[in-house]
């Protein structure tokens, strides 16, 4: 086991990327993702922070995760309003080489965020950060068989999603069987 070490702040911008797509799994837009990083961040900075091992991806994951679950929480606490159809207005996303392209990543991402706890933290550890399975467990505290059967099934539920096909027979509808 490594010796304990201060997180270095200087390199948090090494991860940014990886910590806004999972965060862009987590929440589903990018705004939100863009808030949810930043105040990932703000977080760690209000105080040094001593980690147990060179897994600094790990940590910050944990502390996205669990900055995101707050402000759910914190979020359902408050009274909610519901925007008019008429206040709607597209965006064009100008990075786009196509058009289509921008609103198959809204798909993806929305369909990722609708994914059950357990399943979504699998799929962004995974697919969308880049950890390695044994990462990914160490990172949520599970085994990694585990990983891989949440894995399987959260792929399984965005391809069934974004192809408009029912969830196979058996498999929970919005809960994991598995702790």
């Amino acid at each position: 086991m490594s010796p304990e070490r201060e997180l270095d702040p200087e390199a948090l911008g090494d991860h940014i990327d990886r910590l806004y797509r999972a965060a862009r799994g987590l929440c589903g837009s990018r705004e939100e993702a863009e808030d949810l990083v930043q105040e990932t961040f703000a977080r760690v900075l209000r105080k040094p922070r001593i980690l147990r091992s060179d897994d600094d991806i790990g940590y910050l994951l944990r502390v996205l995760r669990n900055t995101f679950v707050s402000t759910r929480r914190t979020a359902a606490r408050r009274p909610q309003t519901t925007a008019l159809p008429d206040d709607l207005d597209l965006v064009e996303d100008r990075s786009s080489v196509r058009p289509e392209q921008r609103l198959e990543s809204e798909e993806l991402y929305a369909a990722i965020s609708a994914l059950p706890d357990d399943f979504r933290d699998a799929l962004i550890s995974i697919d969308i950060v880049g950890l390695s399975y044994r990462e990914a467990a160490k990172a949520l505290g599970v085994r990694e068989a585990t990983i891989t059967t949440r894995l399987h099934r959260a792929r399984q539920r965005v391809a069934k999603q974004l192809t408009d096909e029912p969830p196979p027979v058996g498999d929970p509808p919005s809960q994991s069987l598995e702790r």
